[in-house]
């Protein structure tokens, strides 16, 4: 069993797959690992640390994938990458399944099953590969120091001899994974923190964090069984964004995380809201990459409006590269697991919900999300 990691080449991506911690279990049980050099320098994991958790090098495309069983990724495989792998092979990455119709085509074309992680399905037993959950996390946390980095005044109440300075107030929009790690990012370096989410249900999660809840009565919201809120109607969305715009204005920063894979972010703060914000007030937007959750973000810039910052940061778990390629590689050590079977061989079993949930292609086929989504695609698809 062969198992290659390639170096993640888009543009501003520090991470790396697989890490010398789970290459060195992957070794140990008899699996082979080929590490392209430099793969994990960026993110501060040398060659010789793979070298010794006893993984081999290879120099060329060619040599690291033409005979690989898996190919293990951060992001999607360039279609260089494509062109090497042999039938069958695996691909593990964040594939982009439901906006990338080229690449699914290409690897049901190469004849290669490949794996979306961010459509590991959000149950029990997928907690350990469920990647979405360990990058966001890391969202949340940095989105808070951005946040007091940008900010001309102190996160915590500060008692001085000229005076009492208050703390600042912080609001956070969305209370999933990221939005909780915020939460208690923020309260720990001491500012005074509301909270808001459609789903009623975290109310106790976010008030056990020591923030306040904006409680708005609206219609209560289901969540899917991705972990996500369910849609809200034109009248909810309305009288929603009517009571946060108080909020809204009353924060000196404001860290939005309405994010959903493979859609369009949902409109929280429009212009007028951000306008009535304090000057030198801050917004950071998690959901940059999908257009942004303030109407003022613009995706990939720190843009100033009315006074006010509004950062649209892209790839924030990047930002932290080690740590996260450490989670990144756990979570995929967990996929790899019921892919790997005790001896060694390869397993694909789509009865599996886990299997069948990520998988997008298999056998020269589109299957999953993959096939809903390639069929649905303007001809020539895209990005």
């Amino acid at each position: 069993m062969k198992i290659a990691v390639p170096a993640d080449s888009e543009q501003g991506e520090m991470r790396v797959a697989l890490v010398p911690e789970t290459v060195a279990r992957l070794t140990r049980a008899g699996r082979t690992v080929i590490v392209q050099p430099d793969a994990g320098k960026n993110a501060g994991f040398l060659d010789d640390a793979y070298r010794e958790a006893g993984a081999e090098m290879a120099e060329t495309v060619s040599d690291l994938l033409h005979d690989a069983d898996i190919v293990v990724k951060v992001n999607q495989p360039t279609h260089q990458e494509i062109d090497h792998l042999k039938p069958g092979a695996v691909v593990i990455g964040l594939l982009r399944a439901r906006t990338s119709p080229d690449t699914l085509s290409k690897l049901a074309g190469a004849g290669a099953t490949a794996f979306a992680m961010e459509l590991i399905p959000r149950i029990a037993r997928a907690q350990r590969m469920d990647v979405l959950s360990s990058q966001s996390s890391l969202a949340g946390y940095k989105a808070v120091l951005m946040a007091a980095n940008s900010i001309g005044k102190f996160f915590p109440l500060m008692m001085t001899a000229a005076g009492t300075i208050p703390p600042a107030k912080v609001l956070v929009l969305g209370a999933g994974v990221a939005g909780l790690q915020a939460i208690a990012t923020a309260r720990r370096l001491g500012a005074k923190v509301e909270a808001f989410d459609i789903r009623p249900a975290v109310k106790e999660q976010v008030e056990s964090l020591g923030a306040t809840f904006v409680d708005i009565p609206t219609p209560e919201i289901d969540e899917t069984r991705d972990g996500y809120a369910g849609a809200q109607s034109e009248e909810a969305q309305r009288l929603q964004r009517e009571t946060l715009a108080g909020h809204v204005a009353n924060a000196d920063v404001v860290i939005t995380t309405a994010l959903i894979p493979g859609r369009p972010a949902p409109m929280l703060i429009t212009a007028d809201m951000a306008e009535a914000m304090r000057p030198g007030s801050v917004i950071v937007d998690l959901a940059a990459e999908a257009g942004g959750n303030c109407e003022f973000t613009v995706p990939g810039r720190d843009v100033e409006r009315a006074g006010i910052t509004i950062l649209g940061p892209l790839n924030i778990p990047s930002m932290m590269p080690g740590e996260a390629s450490v989670l990144y590689s756990r979570n995929v050590a967990g996929l790899l697991e019921l892919l790997i079977s005790a001896d060694g061989e390869l397993v694909v079993d789509f009865d599996d919900e886990v299997i069948a949930s990520s998988g997008v292609t298999h056998a020269g086929k589109l299957v999953g999300v993959g096939s809903e989504i390639v069929e649905s695609a303007p001809v020539g698809g895209g990005e």
